[in-house]
């Protein structure tokens, strides 16, 4: 992926429609008396390149907004599985996808408990639209910062760059 933070972007007229790479994966949630138990990925459901290579869980306040960024060479593979809601919104910024130019928002959470897999390349955010902290887990496969956190991060952001196109409503 070559593109630049500022690069033409700005000058895209983002269309909604789905996004070329982006993947939606409804969980299986297995249910009894004890409780339940969910299954986030698994090796033989994903594409050897998306394996993850590490893990965390954020949890964000009611109203708050994380994003947007992209990565250049980094998959996200996220579960919403609540207790909040979110606005996940994503735009495909790759010049050479078939679906450039497109964007997407998607209620997903406690509500709607989904696996959202975010290739490079496209700019992704979300807000959370709940009365109640969002728990987000991601298994991205790429380690933050590369080994020992000694390589430079993986992250294009957009949220202070005056007249970008990547606008997560407030």
């Amino acid at each position: 992926m070559n593109f630049k933070r500022d690069s033409c972007l700005s000058e895209v007229s983002y269309e909604d429609g789905p996004i070329e790479g982006v993947e939606f994966h409804n969980p299986d949630v297995h249910i009894d008396a004890r409780g339940w138990l969910m299954e986030l990925y698994r090796h033989d459901e994903l594409d050897p390149s998306d394996f993850p290579q590490m893990a965390y869980v954020s949890a964000t306040k009611p109203g708050i907004t994380r994003g947007p960024h992209a990565h250049r060479h980094q998959t996200d593979l996220f579960a919403f599985l609540g207790p909040g809601q979110f606005d996940l919104y994503l735009w495909d910024s790759r010049p050479t996808s078939s679906t450039f130019g497109r964007r997407m928002t998607v209620r997903v959470g406690a509500d709607d408990l989904r696996i959202v897999i975010v290739p490079p390349g496209v700019v992704h955010g979300y807000k959370n639209v709940s009365a109640v902290d969002g728990w987000v887990f991601n298994f991205p496969n790429q380690l933050y910062a590369g080994r020992e956190r000694r390589e430079p991060v993986d992250e294009i952001r957009y949220e202070e760059i005056r007249d970008s196109p990547f606008i997560i409503d407030q």
